[in-house]
């Protein structure tokens, strides 16, 4: 059985000459490619590979069958039946859901409809120590032949072979120390990185014995607060701190997420486009229905109904909230004048929720509601993404201060998904020896091997001289 629910975006198209449309999934923000981290057995390597199980549905075990068969057919690895027999293992989940009904016959609408589907293919490839190979997420073709487990199945495979051949995850990853004394490291703040934080710590610990580590996404403000009264060993952060808040912490740029419009639309046959100007104007309480013309221009072909917009946004400070008002700041006068950037502010309209989760459950219980989430939250309650038109032009992360800290909102690449960030993870400067030396290795891990799981979650690695000169940094600490 399929499961039913509601609908995630696709690639988003081009809109004359003024920007394109881009939806979060495969976000581009700098020219520069991904850090390649090292390992002892890289993805070009592989010889032997074992596929497993994309989760308990049909349709996870459709897919399934489909990857295993495309990577016969490309005759780049063998498929073996054990994962004892095999180099690495590839491994995922897969979810897809149905958004809607269309008929082809509009006489006997009831009788001839069948189901609008959507859904997403999270993967990764780990080699036999468990160390992080490869990661990709996929969503489903703009436009497909095939069913969507074939659409999925044969995308993956595809970008699979073409980074195996081109030697993405080769080079060398931060070592696995095998057995050190037992060290504990506790972290909170920022919900945006949480699923991603939790996910490395997993690893991390996995391959190093002794360490516990804990993180709790509780929101940016309230990391920062912890961090500074002691109670954290790192804080979590979307808000770059400024010059007196940055004294006596480190700043370390851990990945790349995009913060997504989330909508509660029924019905609809394909995901919406968002303008700057409509997705400020909603916010600013200017447009208020979704059939408003801004909303029409930019989705033609789609009936939009005629029902009041419910605005959702965070209550609680927000790392999230930042990219997000930071993002209308660069686009609308109107919004930077009135509301800004921060990390809190005085919302002209809508209804307030606590972190990433509860913006996506009220969102999702909610008809003719609208809201903001790292885009990974919008996956996990099988939530409508809308894409959202770009500057265009070039882009590059040259700005970004010696701490790395930098805004990369509203980026100008073609293919620049615009609301995107990077998120910090911050260290207070002083700490004792032994604790210190767990918490660089774990960094230095967040930088190489870590970056290798970005994808499967839908975040971005980061650029290679960002974690380049980041590595040179943590070398340096004293």
């Amino acid at each position: 059985m399929e499961k039913v629910g509601r609908a995630t975006a696709g690639p988003g198209g081009i809109l004359r000459n003024v920007g394109r449309w881009v939806a979060a999934l495969g976000l581009v923000v700098c020219a520069c490619g991904p850090g390649r981290a090292q390992t002892a057995t890289a993805l070009s390597q592989v010889k032997k590979v074992y596929v497993e199980a994309f989760g308990d549905e049909e349709s996870s075990g459709k897919v399934r069958e489909r990857v295993m068969e495309e990577v016969r057919k490309r005759g780049k690895w063998e498929v073996v039946a054990t994962a004892s027999e095999a180099d690495a293992v590839l491994k995922g989940s897969c979810t897809i859901w149905v958004t809607g009904y269309q008929s082809n016959d509009p006489h006997s609408p009831s009788n001839t409809r069948r189901p609008v589907l959507t859904g997403f293919l999270s993967a990764e490839v780990v080699g036999k120590a468990g160390e992080p190979l490869w990661s990709y997420l996929v969503t489903p073709s703009k436009f497909r032949v095939g069913t969507i487990t074939e659409d999925l199945a044969d995308h993956l495979v595809k970008k699979l072979v073409e980074d195996a051949r081109a030697g993405k995850g080769s080079g060398a990853s931060s070592p696995a120390t095998g057995t050190r004394a037992e060290v504990s490291v506790s972290a909170a703040g920022a919900t945006f990185p949480a699923p991603l934080y939790q996910r490395w710590f997993e690893s991390f610990a996995a391959s190093h014995a002794g360490a516990h580590l804990t993180y709790n996404g509780v929101g940016s403000e309230e990391g920062i607060r912890l961090l500074r009264e002691s109670k954290v060993d790192f804080a979590g952060s979307d808000v770059p701190l400024n010059d007196e808040q940055a004294t006596g912490i480190w700043h370390f740029a851990t990945v790349v997420g995009a913060v997504v419009p989330i909508y509660n639309l029924k019905g609809l046959e394909r995901p919406l486009n968002f303008t700057p100007e409509a997705l400020a104007g909603i916010y600013l309480g200017k447009i208020r229905k979704w059939n408003d013309k801004a909303l029409r221009e930019a989705n033609r072909g789609v009936r939009l109904p005629d029902s009041e917009i419910v605005v959702v946004h965070r209550s609680d400070g927000s790392g999230t909230t930042f990219v997000w008002t930071d993002y209308l700041s660069k686009v609308n006068e109107e919004w930077k004048g009135r509301v800004g950037a921060a990390s809190t502010v005085q919302w002209p309209v809508g209804e307030g929720a606590e972190r990433n989760e509860g913006v996506a459950a009220m969102v999702g219980k909610t008809a003719s509601a609208i809201g903001y989430v790292e885009q990974v939250y919008a996956l996990r309650h099988e939530l409508s993404v809308g894409a959202v038109r770009n500057a265009a032009g070039s882009a590059a992360a040259g700005e970004m201060k010696q701490d790395f800290r930098v805004s990369i909102t509203n980026a100008a690449g073609e293919d620049a998904y615009p609301i995107s960030s990077f998120t910090w993870w911050l260290m207070p400067k002083e700490a004792g020896a032994e604790k210190r030396a767990a918490e660089t290795e774990l960094v230095q891990w967040m930088l190489t091997s870590g970056q290798r799981e970005c994808s499967a979650l839908g975040y971005a690695p980061l650029p290679k001289g960002v974690a380049t000169r980041e590595l040179q940094a943590v070398r340096e600490m004293k």
